[in-house]
């Protein structure tokens, strides 16, 4: 294997943040990085279950932090697996602390010296400074700010690089496991992130002043509560739409919410679920099951609702093939949508998946929201933290 090159960037010219910097030009999410107890075992998950290739991978040996990753793709959706080979490197103290879950959420962006200079003069703090990496495939930059809780955005400037995925990282062999169906998702549609009571409102403005998102939408009242418990949720975007973060915070209700649960779990803010896009949610919802993946149940109740029935109208599938599932509809102005959820894919109830089939639609289940959480709340009482 050819070698890598790391070039630190220059010290940092004090008189950069006087200038007025370009705000970010991002391209989308470039990849999710998942620390994890086991990354060998992990990457076997992914792929025997949710059928994602391995695409390239980093032995131990080789990685400057001592980890094994293995990053793994269903059309733009890739995920980096990440384990530590010994206890002390930062992916195994990670995922001791946080459970398997997700560390990074990596935005591929054009500009990332304009786009840092304006996200440190609006209030970001840098995790890594600019660096470039370099092998025989070309050179690609990266950075990295802090986010809420100890989750981080790495920021890639790809240019023209070639390689497998970054320098260092090696295509796969032979010998790794290959998934054996056909392919269930083909992007990441969105990534749900779960912030302390009180704090909702600050990291929305992390985000409109430190990247320049927009509030795409937002949800509290009636809109996200059931008898028992309620949460608040805004969805911050970027301009194109590609990069879609809703983030949620407890509210006070009778009993426990499912935040509450998730930030106890947890040891505070991060990453609750990805959400991610299928043309088939039917296929993939049967293929999940099929190996072992099980999915919040829907009561029937929620199918014979003769007001659900009117406001969806005519979608792709019959009701009853839905109902068989459990799969959700919702419609808006725009179109509707189709969405099933798991339970927790971990020990501890803090990482899930969403599938998701949209139609015209660009919303969040909405008029889901009460059924969705009454069944994680039945999840919640089955655990005994309700």
């Amino acid at each position: 294997m050819e070698p890598t090159t790391l070039v630190p960037a220059p010290d940092r010219d004090a008189s950069a943040a006087s200038v007025s910097p370009r705000p970010w030009d991002i391209t989308g999410i470039d990849h999710v990085r998942l620390c994890v107890g086991n990354a060998l075992q992990a990457a076997h998950f992914y792929v025997s279950v949710l059928g994602m290739e391995i695409t390239a991978f980093r032995r131990p040996e080789t990685s400057p932090l001592g980890h094994a990753e293995y990053v793994l793709s269903s059309g733009s959706a890739r995920f980096v697996v990440t384990g530590g080979a010994e206890p002390d490197s930062p992916a195994a103290r990670w995922a001791a602390v946080h459970g398997d879950g997700v560390s990074d959420i990596a935005l591929e962006v054009r500009n990332l010296d304009d786009g840092l200079a304006h996200a440190v003069a609006a209030g970001a703090r840098i995790l890594q400074e600019p660096q470039r990496e370099e092998d025989r495939f070309g050179a690609l930059r990266t950075a990295a700010i802090a986010t809420y809780g100890e989750l981080r955005h790495t920021l890639v400037e790809r240019g023209s690089y070639q390689g497998p995925f970054r320098p260092g990282f090696e295509p796969p062999t032979p010998d790794c496991p290959r998934p054996a169906g056909p392919r269930l998702f083909h992007g990441i549609d969105h990534v749900v992130g779960c912030v302390e009571l009180g704090r909702l409102d600050e990291w929305v403005d992390f985000y409109r002043r430190t990247m320049d998102f927009s509030l795409m939408a937002e949800f509290i009242g009636e809109d996200i509560a059931t008898t028992y418990s309620a949460l608040m949720s805004k969805v911050v975007a970027d301009g194109t739409r590609k990069v879609k973060l809703p983030l949620n915070e407890p509210a006070p209700g009778a009993r426990r919410s499912q935040i509450d649960e998730y930030l106890t779990y947890h040891r505070g803010p991060g990453t609750q679920h990805i959400a991610l896009e299928t043309d088939d949610i039917l296929a993939a919802t049967d293929a999940l099951r099929s190996a072992g993946v099980a999915f919040l149940p829907t009561p029937d109740a929620y199918y014979d609702d003769p007001v659900l029935r009117a406001r969806i109208g005519p979608v792709r599938v019959d009701i009853a093939e839905l109902r068989s599932r459990g799969i959700l509809v919702d419609r808006d102005t725009d179109g509707y949508l189709l969405q099933i959820f798991t339970r927790p894919l971990v020990d501890r109830p803090t990482f899930f998946v969403e599938l998701i089939e949209r139609h015209g639609s660009h919303g969040f289940g909405k008029g889901n929201f009460k059924a969705l959480f009454e069944a994680v709340e039945r999840e919640q009482e089955r655990r005994g933290n309700l």
